[in-house]
C-alpha cells in the first residue's frame, strides 16, 4: 500500500485533565441540547429506568453514587444503542425525615411546635421548606453526571402522584384488601407514629434480665424479663405444651405481682422451652409474640403506656417514664421477696427510631392494613415464570423468603406531612372511602392519618407515568426495563412496586429485570456508619478526583450482589487512569490520529494494526456481553486492561515505529479507530472525559447521541496475534535484562539478534530494537553480554556490547553487597529450620512464613550470581 504523508494536526485539547474546569459546561450543554429528554412519539424501541427517588430531605451519599452510577451507565448505552431512553428522576416525600426536619427548625428558629401552628399551617410550612431547602441531591447528581430526563422529574405529593395514591388506596379498599384492625405495631414516643420495619434499626444493646416469681409455693412460676415495667400489662403465663414441669399448672391462675390479678396458665408451642426457665410472661398489647398468644387463647390486651410511652396503669408507677418505671417495679418486687435472682447485665437486641434513635416501644393500636397475602403470592409468580428475571439469579432466593412469608403491612402513620388516608367518618359511625374524583360527604370528618411512604413509593413506576390515566407515556414506557438498586431494600420497597404494579397493571410487571448491588463499605470493609465515623461524602471525591474517577471506581467494584470496599487511593487510581486515557489521546493526535481517514484493507496493515484491531472487536464482544449481563466489575476490569496495557502499553509504541518507518495514513487511520471505538465504550461509565475527548478527535457533536460500537465479525488474524506475542515477550526480557544490568531507560546500547527469522519475527526486529533502545552493531562490536529469550518454533540469542554503558565495577559492588544480604538472610533461615525446638514448638503459620522467607533468599541468590555473571569482564 502507498502512503501520503498528512500535516501534524492541532492539538486542541489542554495538556492535562482538568474535570473541576470541564464537567459542569459539558453537562449543562448535554442538557440544553435535548440528549436526555425522550421522545414519546419516537419509533425507538424503548428503554426505561425510574430513579428510586431519595428523600427530599436526602443529600448524595456512597450507596446513591453507585446505584445512579450503574443506571446512567445502563441509560447512556441503550441511548447509544439507538433506543429512546427514559431515565425518569423524582423525589421521594419522606414523611417522617421530613417532618422531623421541619419540626426541628420551628423549634429552633421560632420557638413553635407544629401543634402551635395547626396542621394546615404546619403542612403549609413543610412546603415552603421543600420549595427552599429540598432536593440538593438533584444538584448532586447533576455533579455526577446523570442523564435523566428532567422535563419528567416528579415528586410523590405532586398533583398527579397525589391521584395515583388516592386512586390505589379506593382500588384495594373495594376489593377488601384495606381493612383497619387493632395490632401490634412498631410505636416511636418520641415521633408519635407507626413505624415500618425499615425505619427500625437494630442494635446490641446492654439491658438487665430480671426473674421474677408468679405466684405461690407449689403452683408458682418464674419468668425472666428484660422489660419489667410491662408486667403491669400481663394477662397470662405461657409453656410449652410438652414441657412436664409445668402441665400440673396449665389451666391453673398465679396472682401477678404488684397488682393482685389473677391470671392464667396457658400451653402454647410458641414457647420455647429450652430458653431461660421455659416460661414466659404474656403481655399482649406491648409485645407482638405476646399478641399472637393472646389472639389464640382469647387472652385480654391491656395497654398500659401512652403514646409518648408513660405509664397509666393505675397505681405507684402511674406518670412515670417507661425508663423511669423499669428500676421502680423491681425496687417494689425485690421489697416483695419477688425477684428470685440477681439482676444481671444482659445484652439484647433492641430496636430504634432509624430518624431519633429513641428505642421503639411495641404498642398495640389501631391502625390501616393491607392485606398482603394475594398479592405478594402474583409478586412471587412473576419472577418464578419469568416475567421479571432477578440479577444475580442467587438473589431471587432472598426474594422468595420475603414474598413467599409475608406480613399484612400497615400503611397508617400519624403524622402531618404525607399523603391524607382517604376516609370520611360521618356522625353515626358510619365510613366512605373516597377515590380521587369522590366528592366527602359534607361535615364528615377524614381520618387524620396519613400514609407510609413506601405506599406512595411503591407505585412509582406507574405513577411516574401518569397512572392511574392512559398517558402516551404509560404505553410507552411501561413496563420499565431494569430496575437497579441494592439489596437492602429489597423487601422494603422492590416488593411493594411488583405487587402494586401487578395489581393494577392486569399482571405487567412494573420491570423486566431486577439488578439488585451491594451496598459500599469502608476500606476495611466495614460498614458506613455515623457513629464509627467511617462515612465517606462522594461529594468531596467528585470535587477532589472528578466523576468519572469516582464513578469508574464505584462500577469497577460493582459485582452483582456483593458488597464493596471504597478507599481514597483507588478513586486516585481511577483519576489517574482519566489521566492515562487523556495523555495517551493527546499523543494519538499529535501523531496524526484521525477518524478521516478509512481503515484500509486488512491485508495492507501491519501485524500491530490487524492485532489491536481484533483485540478491539474482543472487548466490544466482551462489553456487550457484560453489559447485559449486569457485570459492571469485570467489563470496567477488561476496558481498564486494554486501555492500559494492550493500546497504550504496546500499540501507541509500535504505531510511533510505523509513521517513522513511513507508514502513516494506515497507521493513523488504525489510531483514529481504534480511539474512535475505545471512547464510546467507556462513555457510559465515564461520561466527561470521553465527550472531551472524542469530540477533539472526531470534531463532531457529541459522544452522547454517537452510535454503540458493533464487533466486525472479522476472523481473527492468530499469525499476527503469535508475532506480536513474540515481540511482546523479546521486548519484556530485554526491558527486564536491561534493568538488570542497571542501564537507564533511555539508554542506547548496541546489540546483535539471532534467531529473529527462525521465530518468524524478521519483519519485526525494527519495532523490537525501538522498544528496547537498541542500536545496530559496528564494525567494533564486541558483546560483553547475552541473554536467551524462548519463544514458540525458535530461541531468540540478544548480544549487547556493555562497554562504557554502566560502570561495572560499581555495579559489582552494589551486586556484591545483595549477594551478601541475600546469603545472610538464606543462613538465617536455614538456622531456624532446621532447629526442632523452633519448628517444634513456633506455630504452624510462623514456620511457613520462616520457610517462605528461604525460598525468597535462594531466589535472589540465583537471580544475583547470574546477574554477577553477565557483567562484562575485566
Amino acid at each position: 500500500m502507498t502512503d501520503t504523508a498528512i500535516p501534524q494536526p492541532t492539538i486542541d485539547l489542554p495538556a492535562a485533565w482538568q474535570p473541576e474546569k470541564v464537567e459542569g459546561r459539558l453537562y449543562r450543554r448535554w442538557v440544553d441540547a435535548g440528549y436526555f429528554t425522550a421522545d414519546v412519539e419516537s419509533d425507538k424501541p424503548p428503554f426505561t429506568i425510574v430513579l428510586p427517588p431519595p428523600n427530599v430531605t436526602g443529600s448524595l451519599h456512597m450507596g446513591h453514587a453507585l446505584d445512579h452510577t450503574l443506571m446512567d451507565a445502563l441509560t447512556r448505552r441503550r441511548r447509544m444503542q439507538g433506543y429512546e431512553a427514559l431515565w425518569l428522576p423524582g423525589m421521594d416525600h419522606a414523611g417522617i425525615a421530613t417532618q422531623n426536619v421541619v419540626e426541628r427548625m420551628l423549634a429552633e428558629k421560632e420557638g413553635l411546635s407544629r401543634q402551635d401552628l395547626g396542621r394546615e399551617e404546619f403542612v403549609s410550612r413543610v412546603w415552603e421548606w421543600k420549595e427552599d431547602y429540598g432536593g440538593r441531591i438533584l444538584d448532586q447528581m447533576r455533579r455526577l453526571g446523570d442523564s435523566v430526563d428532567w422535563s419528567r422529574e416528579r415528586f410523590t405529593m405532586d398533583e398527579g402522584l397525589s391521584r395515583a395514591v388516592q386512586t390505589m388506596f379506593k382500588k384495594l379498599h373495594d376489593d377488601g384488601l384495606i381493612y383497619r384492625a387493632e395490632r401490634i405495631i412498631n410505636w416511636c414516643p418520641r415521633c408519635q407514629t407507626a413505624l415500618s420495619d425499615i425505619e427500625v434499626e437494630h442494635s446490641e444493646d446492654d439491658g438487665e434480665l430480671v426473674s421474677i416469681r408468679y405466684g405461690e409455693g407449689d403452683n408458682s412460676i418464674v419468668v425472666a424479663t428484660t422489660r419489667a415495667e410491662t408486667m403491669l400489662g400481663d394477662t397470662a403465663v405461657a409453656v410449652h405444651p410438652d414441657d412436664e414441669r409445668y402441665k400440673h399448672l396449665v389451666g391453673t391462675e398465679v396472682v401477678l405481682p404488684l397488682t393482685g390479678r389473677r391470671i392464667p396458665v396457658v400451653a402454647d408451642e410458641h414457647v420455647d422451652p429450652e430458653f431461660g426457665t421455659g416460661a414466659v410472661k404474656v403481655t399482649p398489647a406491648h409485645d407482638p409474640n405476646d399478641f399472637e398468644i393472646g389472639q389464640r387463647h382469647g387472652l385480654p390486651s391491656l395497654t398500659i403506656m401512652n403514646e409518648r410511652a408513660v405509664i397509666t396503669a393505675k397505681g405507684p408507677f402511674e406518670g412515670l417514664d417507661r425508663f423511669e418505671a423499669r428500676p421502680a417495679v423491681v425496687a417494689a418486687l425485690r421489697e416483695q421477696g419477688r425477684i428470685v435472682k440477681e439482676v444481671r447485665p444482659y445484652k439484647h437486641s433492641v430496636g430504634h427510631c432509624s430518624r431519633c434513635d429513641t428505642v421503639v416501644e411495641p404498642r398495640l393500636s389501631l391502625q390501616w392494613w393491607v392485606k398482603v397475602e394475594p398479592l405478594a403470592r402474583a409478586a412471587g409468580d412473576a419472577v418464578r415464570d419469568g416475567r421479571t428475571t432477578v440479577h444475580p439469579p442467587e438473589m431471587a432466593k432472598r426474594y422468595f423468603d420475603w414474598v413467599d412469608n409475608m406480613h399484612d403491612w400497615t400503611i397508617s402513620r400519624q403524622l402531618w406531612w404525607g399523603h391524607r388516608i382517604p376516609v370520611w367518618y360521618g356522625p353515626d359511625g358510619e365510613v366512605v372511602c373516597c377515590g380521587p374524583d369522590d366528592t366527602p360527604p359534607e361535615g364528615w370528618t377524614q381520618d387524620p392519618d396519613v400514609l407510609d411512604t413506601w405506599f406512595s413509593s411503591g407505585l412509582w413506576p406507574m405513577s411516574t407515568l401518569g397512572w392511574p390515566a392512559e398517558t402516551e407515556d404509560l404505553k410507552r414506557f411501561y413496563p420499565t426495563s431494569v430496575l437497579c438498586t441494592g439489596y437492602d431494600i429489597l423487601f422494603f420497597w422492590v416488593a411493594r412496586m411488583m405487587m402494586f404494579g401487578l395489581y393494577v397493571m392486569d399482571g405487567v410487571q412494573p420491570f423486566d429485570d431486577l439488578y439488585l448491588h451491594g451496598l459500599v463499605r469502608d476500606a476495611q470493609g466495614k460498614k458506613m456508619s455515623k457513629s464509627r465515623g467511617n462515612v465517606i461524602d462522594p461529594v468531596e471525591w467528585l470535587e477532589q478526583y472528578g466523576a468519572d474517577a469516582l464513578r469508574f471506581t464505584l462500577a469497577r467494584g460493582a459485582n452483582p450482589g456483593s458488597d464493596q470496599a471504597i478507599s481514597a487511593d483507588w478513586v486516585s487510581g481511577s483519576r489517574n487512569f482519566c489521566t492515562k486515557l487523556w495523555n495517551a489521546t493527546r499523543f494519538a493526535l499529535a501523531n496524526g490520529a484521525t477518524v478521516d481517514i478509512p481503515v484500509p484493507p486488512r491485508a495492507e496493515l501491519t501485524d500491530a494494526d490487524r492485532w489491536i484491531l481484533d483485540r478491539l472487536d474482543t472487548l466490544v464482544s466482551e462489553v456487550d456481553g457484560l453489559f447485559d449481563g449486569f457485570q459492571f466489575a469485570k467489563l470496567c476490569d477488561s476496558l481498564y486492561h486494554f486501555t492500559w496495557d494492550e493500546f497504550c502499553d504496546w500499540y501507541l509504541e509500535l504505531a510511533k515505529v510505523q509513521i517513522a518507518a513511513g507508514r502513516v495514513d494506515g497507521t493513523r487511520a488504525v489510531l483514529g479507530h481504534v480511539l474512535d471505538v475505545l471512547l464510546r465504550l467507556m462513555h457510559p461509565v465515564i461520561p466527561f472525559v470521553t465527550e472531551e475527548l472524542w469530540t477533539a478527535l472526531t470534531g463532531r457533536e457529541s459522544v452522547v447521541i454517537a452510535s454503540w460500537p458493533a464487533a466486525t465479525g472479522a476472523a481473527p488474524d492468530l499469525d499476527a496475534a503469535r508475532r506480536i506475542e513474540g515481540v511482546q515477550k523479546l521486548a519484556t526480557e530485554i526491558r527486564r535484562f536491561r534493568n538488570d544490568q542497571g542501564l537507564k531507560p533511555g539508554q542506547k546500547v548496541s546489540a546483535r539478534l539471532s534467531g529473529v527469522d527462525d521465530a518468524g519475527l524478521a519483519g519485526q526486529l525494527p519495532a523490537v530494537t525501538t522498544l528496547t533502545r537498541l542500536t545496530e552493531p559496528g564494525d567494533e562490536f564486541t558483546p560483553s553480554a547475552s541473554l536467551e529469550v524462548a519463544l514458540p518454533g525458535a530461541a531468540v540469542v540478544v548480544e549487547l556490547d556493555l562497554s562504557g554503558a554502566i560502570d561495572v565495577e560499581a555495579e559489582r559492588k552494589r551486586l556484591a553487597k545483595d549477594l551478601a544480604a541475600a546469603q545472610k538472610e538464606l543462613g538465617q533461615c536455614e538456622a531456624k529450620l532446621t532447629n526442632p525446638k523452633f519448628t517444634e514448638k513456633a506455630p504452624a503459620d510462623v514456620v511457613e512464613k520462616i520457610q517462605a522467607r528461604r525460598e525468597v533468599a535462594k531466589a535472589d541468590i540465583e537471580r544475583i550470581t547470574a546477574r554477577l555473571a553477565g557483567l562484562p569482564q575485566g
